[in-house]
C-alpha cells in the first residue's frame, strides 16, 4: 500500500482538512504513527475508537476516520470507560495532551491505572497548554516562561511515566515524534498489551513554549530531541548525574495484572447477572 493510500484510508480528507497545528507541530507526526500502528495491526475501522479532550491534541479524531468521540477538557479517560465496559471488544485509544491528562484530568488517570481498563493511552507531552495561550502545565520545566509564568516556572514538573508508574499502570512507556517507527512498534505493543497502556510522547510546541523560551526553530528542537534521548536499556547502566535531563525511552513497565473488563464479565457469570432481566424494575 502506498502511503498515499494511507491517508485516504483513514483520514477524513474531504472533510476536515486543512487541519488547525500550527507549522512544525509533532502532533501530525503522532497521528501518522497512530495510522500506521493500526494499519500494521490490520484492525477493523469499525471497531477502533479513538476519543480525546480539549487542547491541541484533542482535534487528532477529528482528522481519523474511526469511531471518534471529542469530549470535555480532562474527561476523555472517563468517556473512555463507558466505552470500554459497553462494548470491551473495541479498541479504544485516548489522545491527551499533557494539560488534559496531568492537570484537570489526573484524577481520572490515576484511577484509570488503579482500575486497570484495557485502554490505550496516548499522551502527547509538549510542556504547555498550547491551544489556549501557552500557559503553563504541570510538565513544564522549572524555569521555563510561559504566559502565566513570564518570569520563569517555579513549579517542579511531572514526570508522566513515574506519576503512570506510581499509580499502578500495567504498561508504561516513552518515545519521541523524533523517533517514527520506535513510535509505530510501541503503539502497536499498548494495543498487544491487556490492561491500561500509558504513552507517553515528547513532542514540542514551537509557537507557545519553542517562542518564548527561545528553543530556536521546529527542526532546530528535533535535532535536540534527538540529542538528548536515550533508550531505557542504556539508561540502567548510567548515574542519575550521567542522565541529567535526558529524555530516558523505551517500555518501563510490562505486567501482566487482571484487566477489568475481564474481572467484570467473570463476576456477572458468577452471580448469573442478566442484565435485561432488570430492565424497568423486572
Amino acid at each position: 500500500m502506498q502511503k498515499t493510500d494511507l491517508l485516504y484510508k483513514y483520514l477524513r480528507t474531504d472533510k476536515k482538512f486543512p487541519h488547525l497545528w500550527c507549522p512544525g507541530c509533532g502532533n501530525g507526526i503522532l497521528m501518522g504513527g497512530l495510522i500506521r500502528a493500526i494499519d500494521r495491526m490490520e484492525l477493523d475501522k469499525d471497531n477502533v475508537v479513538v476519543v480525546s479532550g480539549i487542547g491541541c491534541s484533542g482535534r487528532l479524531p477529528v482528522y481519523v476516520d474511526f469511531n471518534t468521540l471529542h469530549t470535555t477538557h480532562g474527561r476523555a479517560l472517563a468517556f473512555a470507560t463507558g466505552i470500554k465496559l459497553a462494548n470491551p471488544d473495541l479498541v479504544v485509544f485516548v489522545i491527551m495532551g499533557d494539560g488534559d491528562a496531568t492537570a484537570i484530568g489526573g484524577n481520572h488517570l490515576i484511577h484509570m491505572a488503579r482500575r486497570n481498563i484495557d485502554i490505550n493511552a496516548i499522551v502527547i507531552n509538549n510542556n504547555v497548554f498550547g491551544m489556549t495561550g501557552g500557559q503553563y502545565s504541570p510538565t513544564t520545566p522549572s524555569g521555563a516562561k510561559s504566559t502565566t509564568s513570564v518570569l520563569g516556572n517555579l513549579e517542579r514538573p511531572f514526570d508522566i511515566c513515574k506519576l503512570a508508574m506510581g499509580a499502578g499502570t500495567s504498561w508504561v512507556a516513552r518515545s519521541t515524534v523524533y523517533h517514527v517507527r520506535r513510535l509505530t512498534d510501541l503503539i502497536c505493543k499498548a494495543v498487544e498489551h491487556d490492561g491500561f497502556s500509558m504513552l507517553e510522547v515528547t513532542s514540542y510546541c514551537p509557537t507557545n513554549f519553542g517562542r518564548r523560551n527561545k528553543m530556536g526553530t521546529a527542526p532546530k528542537v528535533m535535532r535536540w530531541i534527538k540529542d538528548n534521548s536515550i533508550p531505557v536499556d542504556k539508561a540502567k547502566d548510567m548515574t542519575p548525574e550521567e542522565i541529567g535531563d535526558k529524555l530516558v525511552t523505551g517500555i518501563f513497565v510490562d505486567r501482566d495484572d487482571p484487566e477489568y473488563c475481564t474481572l467484570y464479565s467473570e463476576l456477572r457469570i458468577k452471580e448469573g447477572y442478566d442484565p435485561h432481566e432488570h430492565e424497568h424494575g423486572k
